[in-house]
């Protein structure tokens, strides 16, 4: 990988563009979703192009994708599968549907169980009794 003249960042300054740390860089090397620079004077500089895929990766977690999905996704731009990419998103999306679907369903229940906790204050409470279960 050529680095850029503008931009030859050491590993912790690297991180801290994405702020995450130095372990996480070489995780992200471990797996393969970074690749590894060549050391120059004993020390490895990271680019532009570094910078970039750090910053994909961590909105692809944000986005609920697997670091496996996400290596699947750096290969795709590579080799510019649309295709495959856009079955991976939809693929995501349903994921985060039923997700959402859960979380809906967990607030709905726990408005009723707050309801019914303020309804009286004798017995014990519904709320922990609920998660007594």
């Amino acid at each position: 990988m050529v680095r850029s003249q503008g931009m030859n960042l050491t590993i912790g300054k690297f991180a801290k563009t994405a702020d995450v740390g130095v372990e996480t860089i070489r995780f992200y090397q471990r797996k393969g979703l970074l690749e590894t620079p060549e050391g120059f004077g004993g020390m490895r500089r990271y680019g532009p192009e570094d910078v970039r895929r750090l910053r994909f990766i961590r909105k692809a977690q944000k986005a609920g994708f697997t670091l496996e999905e996400i290596k699947e996704l750096i290969d795709l731009d590579a080799g510019e599968d649309r295709q495959r990419a856009r079955e991976l998103a939809k693929a995501r999306m349903a994921k985060l549907d039923e997700q959402i679907a859960e979380l809906a369903r967990a607030r709905d229940s726990l408005k009723r169980l707050a309801s019914a906790c303020s309804g009286s204050d004798k017995g014990p409470c519904p709320i922990l009794v609920a998660f007594d279960d």
